[in-house]
């Protein structure tokens, strides 16, 4: 089998997130426990709200790599890119698609530091071709990097398929697409509101 689907979640994210809610669950039993009626109603929403940011950024953000696209889905909206329509992957700041019209930067790869070079194995640096064609290797594309790992598994098939002149096929009409997350931005915005109208009341 040529091609194995793959996602990329950061580890990082996810306990952070847990560490957040942990913390906020905390702080809204103590008003709870302490029978602070007026402090629960003026910043229990915020315990909430920064829960929920805290989700949005670091626990649902991931790229899907999948057989007939890949798939980034960042806190406010998710990119549907399929493969004829990548022209180039790159890991400067994050695991970023080029294509004709758009650049997609993925949340959820996050390109490591320079001070990576000095913890770095024999291993990381076993990259894919095309990430050797500016004739040196970035931090990013180290393969213990949260955008290496990605990268270098999307740069893998995407040779493939071009190779097999797959690349060339016409992109369908609406197949590279954004879609925005509705839901978040409403709960964000509803919380938010609630927040500052708790504090000016």
């Amino acid at each position: 089998m040529r091609f194995q689907p793959a996602s990329f979640r950061p580890a990082f994210g996810r306990v952070l997130t847990i560490a957040v809610g942990v913390v906020a669950a905390l702080g809204l039993i103590g008003l709870v426990v302490g029978n602070d009626l007026e402090s629960l109603l003026r910043y229990g929403v915020w315990f909430v709200l920064l829960v929920v940011v805290t989700v949005a950024l670091y626990w649902t953000p991931r790229v899907d790599v999948l057989e007939h696209e890949v798939t980034v889905r960042n806190p406010l909206s998710t990119w549907h890119v399929p493969w004829p329509a990548i022209a180039r992957i790159d890991t400067k700041w994050a695991l970023t698609l080029y294509t004709a019209t758009v650049r997609i930067e993925a949340w959820a790869a996050p390109s490591s530091g320079r001070f990576t070079v000095f913890t770095l194995g024999p291993d990381d640096t076993k990259v894919s071709e095309s990430a050797r064609l500016a004739g040196s290797i970035r931090p990013g594309d180290t393969l213990s990097s949260e955008s290496g790992a990605a990268a270098n598994h999307i740069r893998r098939h995407w040779e493939l398929l071009r190779d097999d002149g797959l690349l060339d096929a016409p992109v369908a009409p609406g197949a590279l697409r954004r879609e925005w997350h509705p839901r978040t931005i409403a709960v964000l915005g509803t919380l938010a509101a609630l927040g500052v109208l708790g504090l000016v009341v």
